[in-house]
């Protein structure tokens, strides 16, 4: 059960109404609390915009996720919640300008009725529920006491989320309007509603673009099914680049942490992949293994007996913000796959690859 902060809210107001606010040295130490835990709330919620501010732009900004609405006290258990469709990046940039604007409006609110009213009562309460209302934010409580904002966040499911493959037929889903959304439930089945029972009836042709699968794919991540894709990728297709931020099957197999890896890229490789092709950020394939933490894509891509993307150049291909692979590796804490990218440079090939995986963060 969610702790219900009203426990500790009640008692606080009732307590803060018998302190003595005509004694001067009880309302300096009341100053002192406030302005110290005010503080360090306002230090911590300038932290968590600015880490805020790189996940907005980062790889997973236009992920779709359905949110829920905030939870109402009192609400019947089998009210049908209706999820709000946002891109992960927008709504991370929304949360941290909302908290911090909250913030900022309630210690001016709480400091103006003190220096104009005289109210220490605002004092008193906000120096305890001021700490407990920062923690019960859902991005707060992320990068606090739940691992930060880095890769993987969007997996992590912070806010409650749902991504497309955890909606049902059942799930209502609006825009940012209001405005009811029209969505196909996806499962790492290919498509299939969990608990159907398989029929003698023929499979339906997927009727997804590429692009659609290649996206839900990736939105799957580690635990995704890779047939679908597999089957749609070709000599055609395999150099595909995505419309809105030129995605190629190259960089999403080299990144996404399934268990093979080395399998779909070995797929990739004869159908003629490119892996030094580039994506809007300037991220050659090698860049999203060591952004996204995957060390068997790593490998392959600069083995001998896969990719040898040493001689490719991969690893000391630079991208718009004049980092290498490596430089993501290390900066995303990915030693697994800074490692690999640093003994090939240092032998000028990599160790033949093998199955050791590390799922996705």
């Amino acid at each position: 059960m969610a702790f219900n902060k009203m426990f500790v809210m009640l008692p606080v107001m009732l307590a803060a109404r018998k302190i003595d606010g005509e004694n001067p040295d009880t309302v300096y130490l009341l100053r002192c609390a406030y302005g110290t835990v005010q503080a360090v709330i306002v230090l911590l919620v300038a932290y968590i915009y600015i880490s805020s501010r790189a996940v907005s732009s980062g790889k997973d900004k236009d992920r779709l996720i359905y949110v829920p609405p905030p939870p109402v006290p009192f609400e019947a258990p089998d009210t049908k919640k209706k999820y709000t469709e946002k891109k992960f990046g927008a709504h991370v940039a929304s949360q941290a300008t909302s908290l911090l604007g909250s913030t900022l409006f309630g210690i001016c609110m709480t400091v103006g009725l003190h220096y104009y009213k005289g109210m220490i009562v605002g004092l008193a309460i906000q120096s305890i529920m001021g700490p407990l209302n920062l923690v019960e934010n859902a991005l707060a409580k992320s990068v606090l006491m739940g691992g930060g904002l880095g890769d993987g966040v969007a997996d992590r499911k912070i806010f409650g989320e749902k991504n497309r493959n955890d909606l049902t037929k059942d799930d209502e889903v609006v825009d940012d309007q209001g405005n009811p959304v029209v969505h196909k439930a996806l499962t790492a089945d290919g498509g299939k509603q969990k608990g159907k029972k398989k029929t003698a009836a023929a499979p339906k042709k997927d009727e997804r673009s590429f692009e659609d699968v290649l996206l839900d794919t990736w939105d799957l991540g580690a635990d995704a099914d890779m047939k679908p894709l597999l089957a749609a990728l070709t000599k055609k297709t395999v150099n595909f680049h995505t419309k809105d931020d030129s995605w190629t099957p190259c960089m999403v197999l080299s990144a996404i942490g399934v268990a093979n890896t080395k399998e779909c890229l070995a797929k990739c490789k004869s159908l003629g992949g490119n892996p030094a092709a580039v994506d809007k950020e300037g991220w050659n394939a090698l860049h999203w293994a060591a952004f996204h933490g995957s060390p068997a894509g790593a490998t392959y891509l600069l083995s001998d007996d896969g990719y040898g993307g040493i001689k490719l150049g991969l690893a000391a291909a630079k991208d718009k913000e004049g980092k290498s692979a490596l430089d993501h590796a290390k900066a995303e804490g990915n030693t697994e796959v800074a490692t690999v990218i640093e003994n090939a440079l240092a032998s000028g090939e990599a160790p033949a690859s093998d199955d050791g995986l590390r799922k996705r963060k």
